[in-house]
């Protein structure tokens, strides 16, 4: 470099910058998580079991609000309006962020966000009891014989369980009646209580409900069974349906970019320190049906970025996609 001055100058401000992103950042006020969907369901109980872990280290009290609704795309749009200081979050399910413009609810991107992720959630399909079903082929062949009538309740469009039961529609052919709700845990109220014959909303909302007896499953939508203490071995889809495809769904909390550089590092060090350590997480996703799966950073992104695919195209085949997957960067 010709110029002395310049290149002083220009290794000074990376020094600097080196420093902003090491540096222990110390909020000087309480940090507010916007969870998008309603209280109880998978987004909030693991929202606040991470919040509970990490307010200690960070020396202030964590607020999360929840703000349902737009299939949890107006509580992210909040987070993505205020203002970029780094006190303001939200959280959910990661691929959503990159799915969100396919239906032209909010202009977002995974990569617009730092991401924390925690567990990967897995669908059940449950009915009521009081329904005639009891086993998957009988529910399947009823959704045949009376296309668009059978009622599933799920979190909404988008949701985990909308895009489970639209795998299962696709795979099978079968047509079905969808029943949208504010989060997961309305959905799975709404069908123990006769609204909906069918829900397929995540094992973590369900639990409860299937220990007492409350539900029934029918498949776990996953290629593994699930076991849950209190209700037993529920059998993957997979052996139901040949060729099912793989469906999962990480769950964190996410930071907009632009925030001051040393708020993500800092959450960087203490997921790695807190949150992949926490023995309240792990127990809480063994006991409800989830993996624990912590990850941040590169390693969270390219767990992520397969699953946005598999649902952007899904919902183009759908016909529900609004923009062709291509045309947002959205490539197989």
């Amino acid at each position: 470099m010709k110029h002395p001055v310049l290149r002083t100058l220009l290794f000074a401000a990376a020094a600097l910058f080196a420093a902003a992103a090491s540096a222990q950042w110390k909020p000087s006020k309480p940090i507010t998580i916007i969870v998008p969907w309603a209280a109880g369901g998978a987004t909030d109980q693991v929202t606040r079991l991470a919040a509970a872990e990490l307010e200690p280290a960070l020396g202030q009290k964590i607020v999360v609000v929840n703000q349902p609704g737009g299939a949890g795309s107006i509580g992210t749009k909040s987070a993505m309006e205020a203002p970029r200081d780094g006190y303001t979050w939200t959280a959910g399910a990661a691929k959503q962020l990159g799915t969100y413009p396919l239906l032209g609810m909010l202009n977002s991107k995974v990569d617009d966000f730092h991401l924390y992720l925690s567990v990967t959630n897995v669908s059940i399909v449950s009915v009521n009891p009081g329904t005639p079903y009891q086993n998957l082929k009988q529910l399947l062949d009823a959704m045949k014989a009376k296309p668009g009538e059978v009622k599933v309740a799920t979190a909404g469009n988008t949701s985990s369980g909308h895009f489970a039961m639209e795998a299962i529609s696709r795979a099978t052919g079968v047509k079905y009646r969808h029943v949208t709700y504010d989060g997961g845990a309305p959905a799975v109220v709404a069908t123990v209580g006769g609204e909906s014959e069918v829900t397929t909303q995540l094992a973590v909302e369900q639990t409860e409900m299937l220990k007492g007896k409350r539900l029934r499953p029918l498949a776990v939508v996953a290629h593994q069974p699930l076991a849950i203490e209190g209700v037993g071995t529920i059998q993957p889809i997979s052996q139901m349906i040949p060729n099912f495809p793989k469906i999962t769904t990480a769950f964190g909390i996410f930071i907009p970019k632009g925030v001051p550089a040393e708020v993500a590092s800092t959450m960087e060090k203490l997921w790695a320190e807190r949150i992949a350590n926490s023995a309240k997480i792990r127990s809480y996703a063994q006991e409800k049906g989830a993996l624990f799966t912590p990850s941040s950073g590169k390693a969270a992104y390219e767990v992520v970025w397969p699953t946005v695919v598999e649902d952007a195209y899904m919902l183009q085949a759908a016909g529900m996609a609004k923009v062709a997957p291509e045309s947002i960067g959205i490539k197989r």
